[in-house]
């Protein structure tokens, strides 16, 4: 025991880990909350095994853009996409744009000369 006030065994790393996570998990929160209020027809990045966000979208009537590994964009023109695709089983649904810029659209491998 000690009687300085010191903690053992890097007490500074555990309380700065801590932060880190706090604010990661809220941040995650956050935007995911904010996806149900996402404008119809956007994209979606939903996050999870293809096989299952694949399944999801399907059952969700969505439109698959693109997928890989683990994170699959879907559209949909419906208001409540992002309540069907959780209710059909994605793990998790990102606004596809916002969470890094994946909007399904071809890139643009051209700029306006002025």
């Amino acid at each position: 025991m000690t009687t300085d006030g010191r903690q053992r065994g890097g007490g500074r790393w555990g309380q700065i880990g801590g932060a880190i996570a706090l604010v990661v998990c809220g941040w995650l929160a956050v935007v995911t909350v904010l996806t149900f209020g996402s404008a119809p027809g956007k994209s979606m990045a939903v996050i999870g095994p293809p096989s299952q966000a694949l399944a999801a979208i399907a059952k969700a009537n969505g439109r698959i853009l693109a997928s890989n590994n683990y994170v699959t964009i879907a559209r949909s023109d419906d208001a409540d996409f992002v309540g069907r695709l959780y209710a059909a089983g994605a793990l998790l649904v990102l606004d596809a744009e916002q969470a890094g810029g994946c909007s399904g659209l071809p890139p643009n491998r051209f700029t306006a000369q002025l």
